[in-house]
């Protein structure tokens, strides 16, 4: 077998077989296929797509290219969620603990954030000595005891990925459908969770600006994971403006702990109840999605699930007094307020953005190797849809340099847009797959 061969068929169309696909995925990431090569074979599956068959046969080669987490240790159905990413996610703090609480088990993998998109594991380490790198044997005997652990990816989780992103990363090859849903689905397969429920953003600040976009996405990769024997499912939530109202790690911790404890923002909650109960439905706690929604916000309402937060964040080593006492938390040393500049309505949000006006104030990584700051960030103050006068808090901006604040400000009065006629404020969710 030659890659050459491979390269050639993809270029004419032809449907590679599983020995053919796997022979590319295992010769790449050992070395024995050069750079340039599989460069030229990304670039014919960009412009000659891949049958379902072969965007299984990829996905599963990528995830068994390393460790495959083995769960059966946990007690009953496991679940896991993930999101392709966005501005102001924060949905895991507050869904996990929800479902968790309704004894139904949340054994995740999560990593840390690059770029603008914060990452779970970051927003935990928010709390005095969180541990995120757990042992198998630990991170099972806590699920089974909680329902609910969450630890760093592992460097050996679908390493063929990560080898092959970093390409497509400069290649131009990063947009194609079936290379994205094998992308995330290797990861989430090698997770070894019995359900996988998908949060797909779509709009500004998500990696899919429509909603026709995402839904092709999450179609692809559900008939992936139902392929690969997990149930999985697809939620396509809006992401044409921040999700909440925060932005950056402690802030967001902060409004999650606002969320568990009943007083979330609207949007915030729709796409987190929505979610929770599409993990409760596919582990079988629940016969129906109404039912699942329903028990969700009790878990909250009750206070069930910021215990059960608060029981996690003991589990792992973290100081509960600060889920229980938030104004502990670190502040940042300068805060300063964006203000309208003209009467109107808030009508759209340049989503992306904001978040990198985020990332400027020093939220996220713009290399692995960055230091971010965790008490940096933005608290947005309006909605699309809101109306606002002249001289009106729109944001508040967190920083401990004040050097970027003006340009921050700038940015951000740009990326927000007021205008004379009202807007209608979009939905939360807008799909289930």
């Amino acid at each position: 077998m030659r890659m050459y061969d491979c390269i050639s068929a993809k270029k004419a169309g032809r449907e590679l077989s599983k020995k053919e696909i796997e022979y590319i995925v295992g010769g790449f990431t050992e070395g024995s296929i050069p750079d340039y090569q599989m460069s030229a074979f990304l670039m014919a599956v960009c412009l000659k797509g891949m049958t379902e068959k072969e965007t299984l046969f990829l996905t599963m080669a990528m995830a068994e290219s390393g460790d495959v987490l083995d769960l059966s240790p946990i007690e009953g159905k496991k679940v896991d969620k993930h999101s392709t990413g966005g501005v102001g996610d924060k949905t895991t703090l507050i869904v996990a603990p929800i479902v968790a609480a309704l004894k139904v088990p949340v054994a995740k993998m999560s990593g840390r954030g690059l770029g603008h998109t914060g990452g779970t594991i970051d927003k935990l380490e928010s709390f005095p000595g969180f541990v995120t790198e757990l042992s198998e044997k630990k991170f099972y005997a806590q699920v089974n005891q909680i329902h609910l652990a969450l630890m760093a990816q592992t460097a050996n989780l679908a390493p063929a990925d990560k080898k092959i992103y970093a390409l497509r990363d400069v290649t131009a090859t990063v947009d194609s459908i079936p290379l994205i849903a094998s992308s995330i689905m290797s990861k989430k397969l090698a997770a070894g969770a019995d359900v996988i429920v998908l949060d797909v953003k779509a709009g500004s600040g998500a990696f899919m600006k429509t909603e026709e976009e995402a839904v092709l996405l999450a179609k692809e990769m559900v008939k992936i994971g139902n392929d690969a024997g997990k149930k999985t499912c697809a939620v396509v939530t809006d992401m044409s403006q921040p999700l909440g109202y925060a932005i950056g790690n402690i802030l967001e911790v902060k409004e999650a702990i606002r969320a568990l404890r009943g007083e979330g923002a609207k949007d915030l909650m729709e796409a987190s109840y929505t979610l929770a109960a599409q993990m409760l439905l596919g582990a079988g706690r629940v016969v129906d999605f109404n039912e699942g929604y329903a028990l969700a916000e009790s878990a909250v309402k009750s206070g069930a699930a910021f215990e059960k937060f608060c029981e996690f964040v003991r589990a792992q080593g973290g100081d509960e007094s600060y889920a229980r006492n938030p104004e502990k938390f670190a502040r940042a040393a300068f805060v300063r307020e964006v203000k309208a500049e003209k009467k109107g309505y808030i009508t759209r949000m340049q989503t992306e953005e904001i978040g990198m006006v985020s990332l400027l104030l020093g939220v996220g990584r713009e290399t692995k190797e960055s230091v971010i700051d965790l008490s940096a960030g933005i608290q947005i103050c309006v909605k699309i849809g809101d109306y606002v006068k002249a001289g009106d808090t729109i944001a508040l901006l967190h920083a401990n340099d004040n050097t970027k604040m003006a340009e921050a400000e700038i940015r951000l009065l740009d990326a927000v847009i007021i205008e004379e006629n009202a807007k209608k404020s979009p939905k939360h969710v807008l799909a289930i797959l």
